[in-house]
């Protein structure tokens, strides 16, 4: 029986490990050209004594492209961010904007009136105004 040593390689176990170590991050992580980018405008929703205040943040979009509508005690925001085309020779490097169709709908905190609904639109920022129906006053109660 012949038994020989094997010589021991070191950079070739290391690039054995790198390699089982890529496969592995590639897995788990997806590349990201394959990551699909949605649009969903930020919103901050508070409430006064008399109405509840929904500001959504929408960059990029005209006032004409946004749809609101309540329905069922929720506010939905509807809309679409289009994609400004110009034709260029230039190479694009990186493209992080979002375009496309959005929909935001948001469970509001009190009961709302349809009526007296105010919506304002300035500087890509949607702010709407919805009235309580009714005021909820604080009342001491008697313990007897």
């Amino acid at each position: 029986m012949r038994r020989g040593l094997m010589v021991w390689n070191p950079f070739a176990e290391l690039e054995r490990i790198r390699r089982e170590f890529d496969r592995l991050l590639e897995e788990l992580m997806p590349k990201e050209e394959a990551v699909e980018r949605v649009f969903a405008p930020a919103v901050e929703v508070y409430e006064t004594d008399s109405e509840v205040v929904v500001k959504a943040e929408l960059p990029g979009v005209k006032k004409e492209d946004v749809d609101v509508t309540l329905k069922d005690n929720h506010l939905i925001i509807k809309g679409e961010k289009k994609e400004e085309r110009e034709e260029k020779t230039e190479t694009v490097h990186r493209v992080e904007r979002v375009y496309g169709r959005f929909e935001r709908v948001i469970a509001l905190p009190a009961e709302v009136k349809t009526e007296g609904v105010k919506a304002e639109f300035k500087d890509g920022v949607l702010e709407i105004r919805l009235p309580k129906t009714q005021t909820a006053k604080e009342t001491k109660i008697q313990i007897a």
